[in-house]
């Protein structure tokens, strides 16, 4: 590490000598902690290992899968139904065990999956012990262990700063402050979760795990915050309301089917209440939803992007606009040196000194390892050293006998030419930037005094050379772009790098609206009222010299004015916008900072997945809006039929076993089909209203067609008793429902027609098979009663037709675009 000027001695001091500390008064001594002391504190727990998880336990799936309300309500009505001594009832039973098993085996398998690639993706820490540098995992921190941070860094501990060059760490996403505080050696601390931006150095720990500042914030500053999910807001909802009515019709419902003639005796009158609950209990629809969020993980997990948070699936399917950092996103970020420009009266010896220096007087990052490799370390002494910042976009040595020298951004370090040597380097920054060319421009000064970070850089700079950089842009951003386009996704590339510079790749790769460089938006003119800038984003989509505090204003700005954002970066200076965004997307090779506050890591840093990502968020959330459909419909149909026998004090139409029936070929096995298949719809607000909006109308209509051919069989078919009546409401439930299914399903492309065909052919078989239907499900059909449920079977199915379509066409007189059983917009085979 590149010293400031300071010896080790009074950085240090002496072991043993008492430093200010939170947590700890022992000083460690410049070779670390001994490998003795090290186990000493593990042994007494002092580490920096938290609680802190990104998965759940296997404990935790067991009890989430086995443990809920509804299995608790079922497994009791299953003991109630075997105290019948009607064995077939019970069938249900066996789908509570096969839900929890699916659960179960599906969620364990995708946590192993995850806990893999979350291992390959954990933050790592440096410290020094005995004398030696190691890379450890962030948990193996011990309290009082010597660390070593560089810019891009999060601090893993709180710590006292023992050696700093140049150090400045952003503490907002803890404290809220926006400016980088500069931290000196001997006094000054640094706080857990906060960002390294410039500089390195050492400190010692002095509060770990759950003692450090970050393990004390609210939730909200925490790394792993909860994502916003309409799915889940509105499903819970949905349970929330059918518990209410499950605790206010189950009395009543008890009481009527005691009292019906219908029934005879107990067993009756139970058998009835508890095909009437069971029907209401949307038994696989909360399965349904987590099994869909953790299949899309672990399918994105195989095309190498790690899901840190399962909510952020559905996230994806809601953005509207997606915000990209050039380097590393559009280019690969691997930049080469170029060439290299001497100004008039340069020399060139000094040039490649000064150079060989400043490349090695701060972070590592993609430049400096560029230039280093170019230019061979010099003989020149270093005094002090200002290390380079996003927020600056300059770097600077002041060399003994030698001057000051800054390297960084044309525009930052010649703000306003004040000589015409300046002008001329300036104007010469500008023609090649338009050309598309990545550059830096070298300026010296004889100045005596040393530049500071803090200070504004001398006018009296002279221009000593201009350093041009190559990048190579992405093959498949282009692509990747023009899909986001033809998706109705907004691009906006907001860069730190030269305007004219991103101008020219963005034209390049034929982004809508930008014809030329000149169509880039130099940041530095962007207003900070944050409706001001969302008007200036709305028209504009290429950004550059934007400061890491404006990547963060941009983000606020478009969500302000009602956008879902998404934000793609890899530097420490993408880290806060991302933490802001909707969804935060960290390439694979992005710093420690920015993949820490991502919900989205794309391990092999191709922008290219980025479509893939969508469109599973797309799947998910259209699928399982579909699937809602089905059971919700299930659920008001059932409540339809209690309320009237209730009121009527008939027997229940339908047995529980007829009811397993109906559920597994017209929701269960479809509704896994349906929502683990390709979907790319569109995501349209108003999820639990468009469900509500079908699936009640829907529910009605199969519920009173049901009961009406209940009825009806018993007036017609003289001498017919309520389980051959049964029968004729189990074969209207099932036409309604299949073709409610038809409807749900469409646009039918071959595999949902295959589906479809196999629901239908499985029904019919049972039904002309007795000793399935008559023997297993309770059914006994005539010709009369096939008859009665063939006319109201069709005309329950004909209402549901019209439903569907007057519910489409209002949406469309209204001009909005939200079909209910959806899926025409865009859905794919």
């Amino acid at each position: 590490m590149a010293g400031v000027g300071l010896p080790l001695s009074s950085v240090f001091g002496a072991p043993g000598e008492a430093k200010p500390s939170r947590a700890s008064q022992f000083v460690t001594p410049a070779s670390g902690l001994s490998a003795v002391q090290v186990a000493e504190r593990v042994a007494a727990g002092r580490t920096n290992a938290t609680d802190q998880r990104t998965s759940r336990t296997l404990a935790e799936i067991l009890k989430a899968n086995v443990f809920t309300v509804f299995n608790g309500l079922l497994v009791t009505l299953f003991v109630v139904i075997l105290f019948t001594g009607r064995w077939q009832n019970g069938l249900f039973g066996l789908v509570v065990i096969a839900n929890a098993a699916i659960g179960i085996v599906q969620e364990v398998r995708a946590k192993r999956t995850l806990d893999r690639l979350a291992l390959l993706n954990a933050p790592r820490a440096r410290v020094v012990r005995d004398n030696t540098p190691h890379d450890i995992d962030v948990a193996e921190v011990v309290l009082d262990d010597l660390l070593v941070v560089h810019a891009g860094d999060q601090v893993p501990a709180d710590g006292l700063v023992r050696e700093s060059a140049g150090l400045e760490v952003d503490e907002s996403l803890l404290t809220g402050e926006s400016e980088s505080v500069a931290k000196t050696a001997g006094g000054d601390q640094v706080r857990s979760g906060s960002i390294v931006v410039a500089g390195e150095g050492h400190f010692q720990a002095t509060a770990v795990g759950a003692d450090a500042y970050a393990a004390k914030l609210t939730a909200e500053a925490r790394r792993y915050s909860v994502t916003h999910s309409e799915l889940v807001s509105g499903t819970n909802r949905l349970l929330r309301w059918i518990s209410v009515t499950l605790v206010v019709v189950a009395p009543v419902l008890i009481w009527s089917q005691f009292r019906s003639t219908d029934n005879h005796g107990w067993r009756d009158a139970m058998t009835g209440t508890v095909a009437a609950l069971v029907g209401m209990v949307p038994e696989g629809l909360v399965l349904l939803t987590s099994l869909a969020f953790v299949i899309a993980t672990v399918s994105l997990a195989r095309r190498s992007s790690l899901v840190q948070e399962l909510p952020a699936v559905e996230s994806l399917a809601r953005v509207d606009v997606v915000c990209l950092d050039k380097t590393g996103t559009l280019t690969y970020g691997d930049i080469r040196f170029d060439r290299l420009e001497l100004c008039p009266g340069a020399d060139d010896s000094n040039v490649r000194a000064a150079l060989g220096l400043l490349t090695r007087a701060g972070d590592a990052n993609a430049t400096a390892a560029a230039l280093s490799a170019e230019f061979p370390a010099t003989s020149w002494r270093q005094i002090a050293a200002v290390p380079f910042s996003s927020a600056r976009k300059w770097s600077a040595i002041s060399v003994d006998r030698h001057g000051n020298w800054v390297l960084g951004a044309p525009e930052m370090v010649l703000h306003t030419p004040a000589s015409p040597a300046q002008a001329d380097a300036r104007g010469r920054a500008d023609t090649l930037a338009a050309a598309g060319s990545r550059l830096l421009l070298l300026a010296s000064t004889d100045a005596t005094s040393s530049i500071t970070s803090d200070a504004t850089l001398p006018r009296d700079l002279l221009p000593a050379a201009l350093v041009l950089l190559a990048e190579h842009v992405r093959e498949d951003a282009d692509a990747t772009l023009r899909y986001f386009t033809e998706q109705g996704v907004a691009l906006k590339v907001i860069s730190g790098d030269n305007p004219r510079t991103v101008g020219a790749v963005a034209a390049a790769l034929h982004m809508p609206g930008v014809h030329s460089p000149a169509d880039a938006i130099d940041a530095r003119t962007l207003p900070e009222d944050l409706e001001e800038l969302g008007g200036v984003l709305e028209t504009h989509s290429v950004f550059g010299r934007v400061t890491p505090h404006q990547k963060r204003a941009v983000v606020r700005a478009l969500q302000h004015r009602g956008h879902v954002v998404a934000m793609t970066g890899d530097g420490v200076n993408d880290a806060l916008a991302l933490k802001d965004a909707d969804i935060g997307i960290a390439m694979g090779n992005a710093t420690p900072a920015t993949r820490a506050v991502a919900q989205l890591v794309l391990l092999d840093g191709s922008f290219a997945h980025l479509p893939d990502v969508v469109a599973e968020g797309r799947r998910v959330i259209a699928n399982i809006e579909r699937a809602a459909n089905l059971f919700l419909v299930k659920n008001i149909y059932s409540l339809v039929l209690a309320v009237i026998v209730a009121f009527t004090h008939t027997a229940y139409p339908l047995a529980p076993i007829q009811l397993t029936l109906i559920s597994a070929i017209t929701i269960g096995v479809p509704a896994f089909a349906l929502a683990l298949g390709p979907n790319h719809r569109r995501y349209i607000p108003g999820f639990l209203h468009r469900v509500l909006r079908f699936a009640i109308p829907t529910g009605i209509v199969t519920g009173v067609s049901a009961y009406i051919g209940y009825e009806g069989t018993r007036l017609l078919d003289h001498g017919s008793d309520v389980a051959e009546a049964r029968t004729t409401a189990t074969l209207i439930v099932l036409i309604v429902s299949l073709w409610t299914l038809l409807v749900l399903a469409r646009p039918l492309t071959g595999w949902k027609l295959a589906l479809m065909a196999t629901m239908a052919a499985t029904a019919t078989l049972i039904v002309a098979i007795p000793p399935l239907g008559h023997g297993v499900f309770l059914l006994d059909d005539t010709p009369l009663r096939l008859a009665i449920a063939g006319t109201l079977g069709a005309a329950g199915a004909l209402l549901v037709e019209l439903t569907y379509r007057s519910i489409t066409l209002l949406v469309l007189i209204s001009g909005k675009r939200t079909d209910p059983a959806e899926s025409r917009q865009g859905a794919s085979s």
